[in-house]
């Protein structure tokens, strides 16, 4: 009777080992993987402003929208308050603007091109460098702005004439 009392207290044990066992994991823990992502997603949210053309110049404020974006990285050309052109990030004399802009012209399949101009400069040398972009074979030309600005009221609209 010992030998069965032993043989049943074996079997509680095997059953308890049993029982005590955890099951294989069948589903994959994701909370890392969404971490890694949304670091990576700050990072590169505050990066890429950083990856702008940097030409310290105060922009005029209007109240428009925004251009459309396009595939090509977009070609900017500068005008500092100093009278200072620059294409990109590289100065450039106002007598070889229109040859450097139609060397650029037939590397680029897009004709777009952003003007970024300090708001203090004189309208005649604002329309000089346009110029200057149409004959070196940009003629689909965006003004660069900052958002904000001021907004002309239509004297006809009774809503506009109330504020």
């Amino acid at each position: 009777m010992a030998g069965a009392a032993q043989q049943s207290s074996e079997g509680g044990r095997r059953r308890g080992r049993r029982r005590g066992r955890t099951r294989p994991m069948a589903e994959i823990n994701v909370t890392p993987f969404v971490d890694v992502m949304l670091v990576l997603l700050i990072i590169f949210m505050v990066a890429a402003p950083l990856s702008t053309v940097g030409v310290p110049v105060a922009l005029p404020k209007i109240a428009a929208g925004a251009l459309p974006g396009d595939q090509d990285e977009p070609l900017t050309v500068t005008l500092t308050l100093a009278g200072e052109v620059q294409i990109m990030t590289t100065p450039v004399a106002p007598s070889e603007l229109v040859s450097k802009l139609r060397a650029i012209a037939a590397e680029r399949t897009s004709d777009r091109v952003f003007l970024r101009a300090d708001g203090g400069l004189p309208y005649e040398q604002v329309m000089k460098v346009m110029g200057a972009l149409n004959a070196g074979g940009f003629s689909n030309v965006g003004l660069v702005t900052d958002i904000g600005g001021p907004e002309l009221a239509d004297p006809a609209d009774p809503a506009a004439a109330g504020q």
